[in-house]
């Protein structure tokens, strides 16, 4: 992962870590159930918006010095462990 994804991902990372941490004290507090699901939703989003930046970091990366490389069975595995990941996003 490149450094200045690595710093990206760690503030996301802390962000919703306070999200997480806040959601915690709304059901603490008894807090009116839809606006706890309204947390639990921009949470989820946040985790969604970090999946994508290290997925597409992974593609730029990773999948894209496989291909260049020419080396067929590491093409093979890094586009099975890609189509593995995009087809349990969608779960």
């Amino acid at each position: 992962m490149r450094n200045d994804i690595k710093i990206s991902c760690r503030k996301r990372l802390q962000r919703i870590e306070g999200q997480v941490r806040g959601l915690s004290k709304m059901v603490d507090e008894d807090r009116y159930c839809i606006d706890v699901i309204t947390q639990i939703s921009a949470v989820r989003a946040a985790l969604r918006r970090l999946e994508e930046e290290i997925l597409k970091d992974h593609v730029a990366h990773c999948v894209d010095a496989a291909i260049r490389s020419g080396d067929r069975a590491d093409q093979r595995q890094k586009i099975a462990e890609l189509m593995g990941v995009v087809g349990r996003a969608d779960r």
